[in-house]
């Protein structure tokens, strides 16, 4: 995120000698993006963080790719994914291509006995189910249902949970995640206009400095694979650290709708952007107000993307037969719009409950066979009459 933040001890001036008590030096790492250009943050470690004392398996966690090209709307039963014990493990593929990957999870370890970290890709869970603390080597993060959580690439962290009912909706991104450019300043600052500000992320906090030697497995993933790396000190020996480059977590609860006298496009849903697709969150909210204003959204067409709702709560205005966990794709190239009586119904209602989560991608999805899994079947003729 482009705002200032910073745990720990960290020295006067960057990039100088960083002494311990006993008069031993702490090991400075850049943590940064977009080569030098980007986001990044320093740390500093009370152990040099590359010691790898040994490498064991490397295996692939590509998706199984069932639809190549597709132009068929599909619903999937999300929670009719399996529940898998392993919190790495347990992240199914459900619809790709070359810029992000979607997933389900379901994990029932409350702990596992390793470190993870995603070299390729910046990731967004959404917490549906579940309680829990994001670890991290700067600091910690609580989560609880409706939040986001936003990981940047190359961040190694652990998530405990509470219990073992977990339900996560993941996207993995190739390209950084934003909050929506047009929604900040010059400087970066979220503007008055925008559905949320800085004082509704949070931050780590509770920075663990384990300062230990021993045998810690990482297992990173990068193209496709996944490796595990023994390293010879405590991955979370961060002592201090400062800059813009760290997770954080942003309630859906505390998205707050814009909303108008006639309905309002998906646009002023939108809560993350990256240069290759959208995130919007569907909010409860106060219907259009005009006298004669239709709140069920007009039929459109996906001329340029695929659009892909993760249905969360409520009663979903524009859907028929919509449960928790339901998923819909409506993919580029042909209309879409509310199920036969969708439409009526709205007319003269006040306010919707309805929460959801939205990714609108500018290249076609690939769908995975988990994703055939757990298909109705039958969601492309839902708009017959």
């Amino acid at each position: 995120m482009p705002f200032y933040h910073k745990l720990g001890k960290i020295p006067h001036k960057r990039h100088t000698t960083f002494k311990k008590p006993d008069g031993s030096y702490y090991y400075e790492q850049l943590f940064g993006t977009v080569g030098f250009d980007g986001m990044s943050s320093l740390l500093y470690h009370c152990q040099r963080p590359t010691q790898v004392k040994e490498i064991l398996r490397s295996y692939s966690v590509e998706p199984e790719i069932a639809v190549e090209k597709n132009m068929k709307s599909y619903r999937l039963h999300g929670f009719k994914a399996p529940q898998v014990m392993d919190h790495i493990e347990s992240r199914i593929p459900i619809m790709v291509n070359n810029d992000l990957q979607i997933q389900l999870s379901a994990p029932t370890n409350k702990s596992e006995d390793y470190f993870y970290k995603n070299a390729d890709a910046d990731e967004m869970i959404f917490i549906h189910k579940g309680t829990g603390t994001l670890r991290t080597f700067v600091g910690n993060i609580d989560f609880k249902y409706g939040d986001y959580l936003l990981i940047p690439r190359g961040m190694i962290y652990k998530l405990e949970f509470d219990s073992d009912d977990n339900r996560h909706f993941i996207v993995e991104s190739y390209h950084p995640l934003y909050t929506p450019k047009r929604y900040r300043n010059w400087f970066g600052q979220l503007l008055e206009h925008s559905p949320f500000c800085e004082r509704d992320l949070r931050r780590p906090e509770n920075l663990e400095t384990h300062d230990e030697k021993g045998d810690f497995i990482v297992k990173i993933k990068k193209e496709g694979m996944i490796h595990e790396y023994v390293y010879a000190t405590h991955p979370f020996d961060v002592i201090g650290w400062d800059g813009y480059n760290y997770p954080y977590a942003f309630s859906i609860h505390d998205f707050e709708p814009i909303t108008g006298r006639v309905h309002q496009p998906p646009p002023v849903h939108q809560t993350f952007e990256t240069g290759a697709f959208v995130v919007c969150s569907f909010c409860p909210r106060v219907y259009d107000y005009h006298p004669e204003a239709i709140p069920a959204p007009y039929n459109h067409s996906n001329i340029d993307s695929d659009e892909v709702l993760y249905y969360v709560d409520g009663d979903f205005m524009s859907r028929n037969d919509i449960g928790p966990g339901h998923i819909s794709l409506h993919p580029a190239g042909i209309p879409h719009g509310p199920h036969p009586g969708a439409m009526e119904r709205s007319i003269g209602q006040k306010d919707t409950d309805e929460l959801a989560v939205m990714v609108d991608t500018f290249k076609p999805l690939k769908l995975t066979q988990a994703a055939l899994d757990i298909d109705d079947g039958k969601y492309w003729k839902s708009w017959l009459e």
